[in-house]
């Protein structure tokens, strides 16, 4: 499980600028899927061959003056209470701020690694004005210019240093299955409706369940991990609906498991919060299977599920090949079913095909419908073969490789899609050199 590394302060003092500096190397890659712009506050870097991911606090607040400060208040908070190290932006041209001072006093008491750094120093006379943040009391504190990014290697250099070691998890040979969504769409009555016991206290207060658990699941013939997210935080804390909540809870049990099942409260419908959610899944190569939860209580006519079915799917294009199941959690309606399906994508994402049976399919179709010329030169794919990745890659290997445009590499996973079942399972599809 990667680390989580997380971006504090009060609001413009360039936090997403430097997040994405840092991201931006790996988010050319990670991003080649489609144009992924819905969430830009969660990606993944690497530093030294040491992994992690970061979370830009940034981008997740909302409101006015007022609002502001208690929201970031939370916001640390939760950061405190998640990452494993976080870093505090302050900037030079502002001086201390009353802000300022209201996070440090939150940050001094904590007992993880906190990295207090100065952006904007891009020269001399401004390197001599940061001394004031001593005043913080957080101690040392690192200069970066987050515009051209001078200063951040001695920076990251320090919080890779000290990200603790993660004990790698005994990884039994089990599937996990993560159930995630906002709060209170209902992922705790789910997994009781699963496991048969009121194992979760289950309030209509969102948030009762504390840490993500791991539940063995074994019935029906099925065995698998359930990793719970559901609500997980001190009540106290953290209001209703805070987004930056969701996510940063969801990254950990997405990031560790096979299959997400994403449980959204059909009365609230598939918001910016669930699609956040849903593309963090994908980003990260998982199997998903959509679960609209509360469908008992939803008025219903002949066409309400395919119309409610359609709506989805017309906000996770391209990527719909994913199953969406109507349940309801309290009168147990269709929770077989989920988890028949959520069986089914983890073999679909396991699968593996024969090279000669790839060819066999693809050699044929590419020679009747090729990729289109580029600059009066041809593409010529010549073989094709799936990568030993723990899910579904596939590389064609071609005369030039750069020439084939996202166009056909979608027409290309169309036509895995058509031949072998991945239903709910993001497919890869690379353009190597012959």
């Amino acid at each position: 499980m990667s680390n989580i590394v997380a971006i504090v302060g009060r609001p413009n003092v360039g936090k997403s600028t430097f997040f994405n500096r840092l991201i931006q190397r790996r988010e050319a890659i990670v991003d080649a899927v489609s144009g992924v712009t819905r969430d830009r506050h969660y990606g993944k870097t690497d530093w030294n061959g040491k992994e992690f991911s970061l979370i830009d606090t940034g981008g997740y607040v909302v409101g006015s003056d007022d609002i502001f400060e208690a929201e970031i208040d939370k916001q640390v908070e939760l950061a405190i209470d998640e990452a494993d190290a976080i870093i505090f932006m302050v900037d030079v041209e502002s001086g201390v701020t009353g802000m300022d001072e209201d996070v440090a006093n939150l940050l001094r008491r904590v007992d993880k690694p906190v990295f207090l750094v100065v952006n904007k120093v891009d020269n001399a006379k401004r390197a001599e004005d940061a001394v004031e943040f001593y005043a913080l009391g957080l101690g040392e504190y690192y200069t970066v210019a987050g515009i051209n990014g001078s200063g951040t290697g001695d920076l990251l250099d320090a919080v890779v240093a000290a990200l603790p070691e993660k004990e790698e998890v005994e990884e039994s040979e089990l599937p996990r299955f993560a159930v995630v969504g906002r709060p209170n769409a209902g992922k705790s009555s789910f997994i009781n409706a699963l496991i048969g016991e009121d194992r979760y206290i289950v309030t209509d207060i969102a948030g009762t369940t504390r840490d993500a658990i791991d539940t063995k699941y074994n019935r029906f013939g099925f065995e698998f991990n359930l990793v719970d997210t559901a609500g997980i935080r001190r009540k106290s804390k953290v209001k209703e609906d805070l987004e930056f909540y969701s996510v940063m809870r969801s990254v950990r049990a997405i990031e560790h498991a096979d299959v997400c099942l994403l449980v959204l409260d059909a009365n609230r419908g598939f918001d910016g919060q669930v699609q956040n959610i849903f593309w963090l899944a994908e980003r990260n190569r998982k199997g998903i299977v959509i679960l609209v939860n509360k469908w008992d209580l939803v008025e219903k006519d002949h066409k309400s599920t395919k119309e409610y079915e359609k709506a989805i799917r017309k906000q996770i294009a391209p990527f719909t090949d994913v199953p969406i199941v109507f349940i309801s959690a309290m009168t147990k309606q269709r929770i077989y079913k989920a988890i028949e399906t959520a069986v089914e994508v983890y073999q679909n994402r396991t699968k593996k095909i024969k090279t000669s049976t790839l060819n066999e399919i693809f050699l044929p179709l590419i020679e009747n419908y090729p990729p289109p010329a580029y600059k009066g030169k041809f593409v010529k794919i010549k073989y094709v073969m799936q990568l030993p990745t723990p899910q579904p890659q596939f590389a064609f290997f071609c005369n030039l490789p750069q020439y084939v445009k996202d166009p056909y590499k979608r027409f290309l996973e169309n036509k895995l899609r058509e031949h072998f079942d991945f239903t709910g399972v993001p497919v890869s599809v690379y353009m190597r050199k012959k």
